[in-house]
């Protein structure tokens, strides 16, 4: 069963551009870039079933996910469409690009291969249960508590972007958590769907990532024949918040480049 996601929309005409977050990510991380590319076209910024305000469920596979994304496209009338995903996000692109191609009008995927990856998410897990153990009162106590386990501040800088404030006052994470761990296994999986997307493609990787390696470009233009694969230098995997403008540009300068 689909979820009806929660989503930002900025109006405007043409073919819009949808922009997935990846993993313990939300829609309010793309606020920056949103700005940007809405004075061009229309932006629907989604979050994911059991991340920022949409509803928690249990599943978190990419055929669950992509259907959630079908499903708000059918309810905003949006025939096709320009897809961004970064990292999980970039995962559940693909798969709606393999189950409905004639729904995309190009793709972009940030950082990730059509692959199955390791788990590493360990400590990230425990940060956040401490988080809700421990009942912070303001985000310098949240830090202190996720520093516990998660040793870069940039990723707790991150994490704590799911935080708000409760009723009793505290901050609380606003994701499915449980959901989120339940359905971990399924999220380190490939994408979901059978044989290649043939439509225009633009791979963005970080220079300094691990996440799309050259000895994987084989695997990823099996999936993604058409693929352009484009290097931020100076990036690691959050490379939108890595190098920005840099990051806009590719994406705007193709995507406009599929409506000449």
């Amino acid at each position: 069963m689909t979820v009806e996601l929660n989503y930002v929309d900025t109006g405007g005409e043409g073919t819009p551009l949808f922009v997935v977050h990846g993993l313990l990510g939300s829609a309010d991380n793309w606020r920056s870039h949103i700005k940007q590319w809405q004075e061009h076209r229309r932006v629907v910024a989604v979050d994911l079933r059991n991340h920022g305000r949409s509803p928690h469920v249990e599943g978190m596979s990419y055929t669950e996910m992509a259907q959630d994304l079908l499903a708000l496209m059918d309810r905003l009338g949006i025939e096709r469409a320009h897809l961004l995903g970064h990292s999980m996000g970039g995962k559940v692109v693909i798969t709606l690009a393999r189950l409905a191609p004639e729904r995309v009008a190009s793709l972009i995927v940030a950082d990730i291969a059509p692959q199955a990856y390791g788990h590493g998410h360990s400590a990230v897990f425990a940060g956040l249960r401490r988080l809700e153990e421990g009942k912070p009162g303001n985000r310098r106590e949240a830090d202190e508590l996720l520093a516990e386990h998660v040793e870069e501040r940039a990723t707790r800088l991150f994490l704590a972007t799911n935080l708000q404030r409760g009723e009793a006052g505290d901050l609380e994470l606003r994701i499915g958590l449980d959901e989120i761990e339940a359905g971990y296994d399924a999220i380190m999986q490939a994408p979901a769907g059978q044989g290649a997307f043939d439509g225009p493609t633009l791979v963005l990787r970080g220079g300094n990532s691990r996440y799309v390696t050259d000895d994987m470009l084989p695997v990823l233009r099996g999936v993604l024949p058409r693929a352009e694969i484009r290097t931020l230098v100076g990036a690691g995997h959050w490379l939108h918040a890595e190098q920005p403008e840099a990051f806009q540009a590719a994406v705007s300068a193709f995507v406009d480049a599929q409506e000449v």
